[in-house]
């Protein structure tokens, strides 16, 4: 269970998180944003950009991870946090892993590819070298909705 005297903070990073999957949104990519947070500070930051650069890895997650381990000069990024507005790819969740981030925080769910804990539960898979402690639900409902939103307008566009 999430503290609950941590909530507004939480809410307050899911909301970078939700103007990084605004440009996103913007850019017409997939409108997923993320932070890494360490010492209450942003050290990195992302959102989708798999069709601008043509990078299938280019998910908000990834980007943001690899800003973070720049800023610290180090690919380990122990006691950092990540936020991000939908939750983790198998992909992205590897890389948590690797990285070693020990909490994530995530607004919703992803029923086709989330790997946390809708479909898989690789950040807590206790064969793994390392685990993160995951929570979802922080702003869900706006996380949700600009997934809607873009979905909807892709569908109108026949494009999706």
């Amino acid at each position: 269970m999430m503290n609950p005297l941590d909530f507004a903070q939480h809410e307050y990073w899911m909301r970078q998180a939700l103007e990084q999957a605004q440009q996103a949104f913007e850019m017409q990519e997939v409108p997923v944003g993320a932070v890494v947070v360490f010492e209450d500070r942003m050290i990195g930051a992302g959102f989708n950009q798999r069709e601008t650069l043509q990078d299938p890895t280019a998910h908000a997650e990834m980007l943001a991870i690899t800003q973070a381990a720049t800023a610290l000069q180090s690919w380990r990024l122990l006691d950092c946090t990540l936020y991000v507005t939908l939750e983790p790819c198998p992909m992205c969740a590897g890389a948590i892993v690797q990285s070693r981030i020990p909490r994530v925080i995530y607004g919703t769910t992803d029923p086709k590819g989330g790997a946390c804990h809708t479909l898989y539960q690789i950040t807590s898979d206790t064969r793994l070298n390392h685990r993160a402690t995951t929570f979802g639900g922080v702003l869900q409902a706006e996380c949700r909705e600009i997934l809607q939103r873009f979905f909807a307008r892709q569908r109108a566009a026949g494009k999706k």
